[in-house]
């Protein structure tokens, strides 16, 4: 790690300036003449259990291609300190494609640093991509909604109480929609099934993440699960009440393994091989990436021992009709937690409806609110 933050701080001081001018210029690429050189940004660390780590994963697999090297920068803000790790990794390490991952790296630290390098291309994971915006930035995602899901639906056959629980960082849509979809999801085995969330306003705060998981657990929900960056003290804290769990970015069934039902996980490595071999061979990339379980983008954590026959059953057919296309978990009629109508009896948002990215709302049956 010490390596990367030298190399960020580098070019912000007036001796790395220097540095790099006597070096014959920034542009002095740190790779074999036409290779590429990819950079990756995380906001954490990349060996959390969750959202950095499910990235870094992917960073590994291409690592292993050839031509490709590949540059890391872990914990970096969301603030000024990601433009200028932008920055270093084009004029430093010569990168020429950037997957800056964070939420919050989007708008306005990418759409400021990349008019400024147009033949770089800026990949961002969630961002909402618009026409308008450059045209070397883009926005991919998964459609891990489907997941928690299914997650909801192991939940909904592990619970007792009839009460799950979800810590969450902050109410975005793409937190929204995993949280509605987690209780509905447990709704499809319960209709009388309640999901209180806990937003702790942080990516990443192991305190705060700590006592979310203990007030839900004595507020009396018996399955937990969660969207932030690192889900281990989530996890840990969660089993540790007696609680079931269910995983979110990536595998944490190691942390817990007699309390883990399933988890939802990125499999990034498929989206990050797709646009690395098309900048190598010159082609496009849409400005606009979605995918789902079909296509590969996300992956479910195998069905733990505490999984019921029963609930495996239903988990394994919703599975397949995720598969086959056109499911929807926002279907009507649907209210949210406030009594407004989401969605009137014979409508329905299937995944790919971008409708969804922009989610400000809570289910009914979802205890909580979004300001």
């Amino acid at each position: 790690m010490t390596s990367f933050l030298t190399r960020r701080r580098f070019l912000s001081t007036t001796a790395g300036m220097a540095g790099a001018a006597a070096l014959g210029g920034f542009a002095a690429p740190a790779r074999a003449a036409g290779g590429l050189t990819v950079g990756f940004i995380y906001v954490g660390p990349r060996d959390d259990y969750g959202y950095n780590q499910a990235h870094a994963e992917a960073a590994a697999v291409i690592k292993g291609m050839e031509g490709v090297t590949v540059i890391e920068e872990e914990n970096v803000a969301e603030t000024q300190d990601v433009q200028q790790t932008m920055e270093s990794m084009i004029n430093f390490d010569g990168a020429t494609l950037l997957f800056p991952t964070s939420f919050g790296y989007f708008n306005p630290h990418i759409l400021t640093v990349a008019p400024n390098y147009p033949d770089v291309r800026f990949e961002h994971c969630g961002g909402l991509w618009s026409k308008g915006m450059p045209e070397n930035t883009g926005s991919y995602f998964g459609y891990i909604g489907m997941g928690q899901y299914l997650n909801g639906i192991a939940a909904g056959h592990a619970t007792k109480t009839k009460k799950i629980g979800f810590v969450a960082a902050k109410p975005i849509p793409q937190v929204l929609l995993n949280i509605n979809s987690f209780l509905l999801g447990a709704r499809s085995v319960d209709p009388e099934i309640t999901c209180q969330v806990i937003f702790t306003g942080e990516w990443s705060m192991a305190v705060k993440e700590a006592e979310a998981t203990n007030a839900l657990a004595d507020a009396g929900a018996d399955v937990i699960t969660c969207h932030v960056d690192g889900p281990k003290v989530v996890m840990e804290t969660a089993a540790a009440r007696d609680c079931f769990i269910c995983g979110y970015h990536a595998n944490q069934s190691e942390l817990a393994p007699e309390k883990y039902l399933t988890g939802a996980e990125w499999n990034w490595a498929t989206v990050y091989t797709d646009m690395v071999q098309k900048t190598m061979a010159g082609e496009p990339i849409d400005n606009f990436v979605r995918g789902g379980l079909a296509e590969g983008f996300i992956k479910m954590s195998p069905l733990g021992p505490a999984v019921s026959d029963a609930a495996r059953a239903q988990f394994e057919d919703t599975h397949a009709k995720i598969m086959s296309g056109g499911f929807a978990v926002i279907s009507g009629p649907l209210k949210d937690n406030t009594g407004n109508e989401i969605a009137a009896a014979g409508t329905s948002y299937e995944e790919t409806d971008v409708a969804l990215e922009s989610m400000n709302y809570l289910v009914e049956g979802v205890i909580g609110s979004t300001s």
